[in-house]
């Protein structure tokens, strides 16, 4: 599956937020589907699947497919620009990330996800990379648990 999208158009114009402030989008390039993709996340904290967000943007009136969804947001998340995480089922879902690496504490019942910064972990990752050789590493952490409120709820 190519990233690149053939069937969008480029729009000049900056995507911006709900609120109207600009967003950049750095690395790829701007095209109406990818900032609606983008604008459609930015109305939440939340993870959810491309199903979901076109949904979403159906209801909003877009005209956009589900295959550009997917390609959108895959290209989204190479350039960083959102966080993607397997879900329980093994579907990929999506949402806005902070502009600083992190990785998640994701509830398995019921998909809370808590963002964190680990530096132990990042040493640990330049630590076992360098004992292999390898450099220009870049590495993802989901840890998979039970939050304490549905660990409460049992």
């Amino acid at each position: 599956m190519s990233s690149t999208d053939t069937t969008a158009t480029t729009d000049t114009a900056a995507p911006t937020d709900t609120a109207g402030r600009e967003r950049p989008v750095t690395g790829i390039r701007s095209t109406r589907q990818r900032a609606a993709i983008a604008d459609a996340l930015s109305e939440g904290d939340d993870f959810r699947s491309a199903q979901e967000l076109h949904e979403q943007l159906k209801a909003r009136g877009e005209s956009i497919g589900l295959t550009t969804v997917y390609r959108n947001l895959q290209a989204l998340s190479q350039a960083g620009q959102i966080d993607a995480l397997w879900d329980g089922s093994g579907e990929m879902r999506y949402r806005n990330c902070s502009s600083v690496h992190h990785h998640h504490l994701v509830c398995r019942v019921c998909g809370t996800t808590v963002e964190v910064q680990a530096e132990p972990v990042e040493r640990w990752a330049s630590k076992i990379a360098a004992e292999h050789g390898f450099s220009d590493i870049h590495h993802t952490v989901e840890v998979f648990g039970v939050c304490a409120d549905c660990r409460a709820a049992r």
